[in-house]
């Protein structure tokens, strides 16, 4: 029996494996990152201000009260801008849901952190994990009371003397209460240097991910 030449070999050229995918995935666009960016130092204002205000060794270095005082307005009353602003991006729109929604694997990361589990599996997160989920609840929150209150504080006028009494007591312990969670928030950061990154350049390390964000998916975005 004969064979047609060329026949045992192969008909067509071999088909080179598929690429391994990118070792980073995307997880904040620009718009994002910005929005960040802009409320944590208007925060950071809010907070150095509050304290040059309050404590009296730094009253005395600082000095200048009247323009301490009226760079705390004003940076307090911008806080909520870079959000307002930033709800044109459809990202932002996107993680606002993310963020607003508690899952039970939520609950059940929730108590491995309370026990201080950090077996594999042991915290299921999506993008964001329950700490930061609870985190952007209570900040959201402390904002807009900080905000009423400081106004009440700022226009005299707005409301009578009890009122204002009231708001300047609740002002300056959520004030301070805001500081020690800011300043856990920024401890985290500091103690997950991928966190940061994403947060600076809007890409991660695809097996970081995998590892503190198993349920999320890329094609989320």
């Amino acid at each position: 029996m004969t064979s047609t030449p060329g026949s045992a070999g192969p008909t067509a050229a071999t088909t080179p494996p598929p690429s391994d995918p990118s070792p980073r995935v995307r997880r904040f666009t620009t718009a994002e990152r910005l929005v960040h960016r802009a409320t944590a130092w208007l925060v950071l204002i809010c907070v150095a201000t509050a304290a040059c205000l309050y404590v009296p060794q730094l009253a005395e270095l600082v000095g200048r009260r009247r323009l301490v005082v009226t760079v705390h307005e004003w940076s307090g009353l911008l806080i909520p801008l870079p959000l307002l602003a930033g709800l044109a991006s459809r990202a932002l729109r996107a993680d606002l849901s993310r963020i607003n929604r508690f899952g039970p694997h939520d609950r059940r990361w929730l108590r491995a952190a309370l026990r201080r589990d950090h077996a594999p599996g042991s915290r299921p997160a999506g993008k964001f994990n329950a700490g930061q989920k609870l985190y952007a609840a209570w900040t959201a929150g402390a904002v807009l009371v900080m905000l009423g209150t400081g106004l009440l504080m700022w226009f005299t006028g707005l409301a009578p003397l009890v009122w204002r009494t009231g708001a300047t007591f609740v002002h300056d312990w959520l004030a301070l209460a805001l500081g020690v969670v800011v300043a856990g928030h920024m401890a985290k950061a500091l103690a997950d240097p991928e966190a940061r990154r994403g947060m600076r350049t809007g890409s991660v390390e695809r097996l970081w991910a995998r590892s503190e964000h198993p349920l999320w998916r890329e094609t989320e975005e």
